[in-house]
């Protein structure tokens, strides 16, 4: 077994790769990953693609979310962070490069500035002390860097949040779904992945408005962005005044902070299948996952 998908002991470097405009839960996660100081030495941030009814398209999403990642450093007093943080792709691996396929030959990666960062980043790191990469949207970056560099996989962890839980019936998760392509690449290319499921597993990290407001309303400028930013997020789906909100992506940090919060397991990495569930197939390429 990979000793990398131990849980790491003492200070580890990260890089964060977030859709941060995509919803609300990316922005609890880069303000947590950024008081955890103690814990985590953030080597950088990328903004990853997105689209759905907040964007018109990928690209568009990466941008919002590069302008959203600066906003949570502004208001966190954050601004000598601001040089780290990189645009990522503007487009999905899905889009017309190897279509769903898991062959990784038959793909092209995107090029952004973040999959050339982390590339260059990564050279400083080895199995014995590596850089690990908290990736908590569609994994378009982080695909794109193992296709230009597959060597990098010696050197990095991926800690990753996507798909379902694999008892759950189906595999129809957003970070996953927005990128099948970039998921497989992942997935098979040998990397060690902490892999966060959602539906059935992280789903139960969740917060209520009555929570939100107890605890952080009125706090800080952040926090009360925060609290509108998910309050404002709910009201628009019509939501009934006792909602609650999961908030994924936390957790993603949370692993690499203190992962005893949460029960983990080795399985043999599974890849996406083309019906919306996951694939258990046991190839040397696909052996060294920790689900969560």
């Amino acid at each position: 077994m990979d000793r990398r998908l131990h849980f790491p002991k003492g200070m580890v470097d990260v890089v964060l790769d977030t859709d941060t405009y995509n919803e609300v839960d990316d922005q609890f996660a880069l303000a947590y990953m950024l008081c955890s100081g103690d814990k985590l030495n953030v080597k950088g941030i990328s903004a990853a693609p997105f689209h759905n009814s907040r964007s018109c398209g990928p690209g568009d999403g990466m941008e919002k979310s590069f302008q959203e990642i600066h906003r949570i450093l502004e208001l966190m007093g954050r601004e000598d962070m601001k040089e780290a943080v990189y645009r990522g792709a503007d487009r999905f691996l899905d889009a017309g490069d190897g279509g769903r396929d898991s062959n990784a030959s038959s793909v092209h990666p995107a090029e952004s500035a973040a999959a050339r960062h982390l590339i260059g980043l990564s050279c400083s790191y080895s199995a014995d002390n590596p850089l690990y990469v908290i990736s908590i949207a569609a994994a378009t970056n982080v695909a794109s860097a193992l296709l230009m560099d597959p060597s990098i996989r010696e050197r990095i962890v991926v800690v990753w949040l996507g798909g379902n839980g694999l008892h759950w019936p189906h595999n129809r998760e957003f970070n996953l779904e927005q990128d099948v392509t970039a998921a497989r690449v992942v997935l098979g290319s040998g990397v060690p992945v902490i892999l966060l499921p959602c539906q059935g597993v992280v789903s139960g990290f969740s917060l209520t408005r009555p929570e939100l407001e107890y605890w952080l309303k009125g706090r800080n400028p952040l926090c009360d962005y925060l609290v509108e930013t998910v309050c404002s997020y709910m009201e628009g789906k019509d939501c009934l005044p006792t909602w609650s909100k999961t908030i994924w992506d936390v957790t993603a940090v949370a692993w690499l902070v203190d992962g005893r919060f949460m029960e983990s397991r080795m399985e043999h990495c599974p890849l996406p299948g083309d019906d919306g569930r996951w694939l258990r197939i046991f190839s040397p390429s696909t052996l060294g996952t920790s689900i969560t």
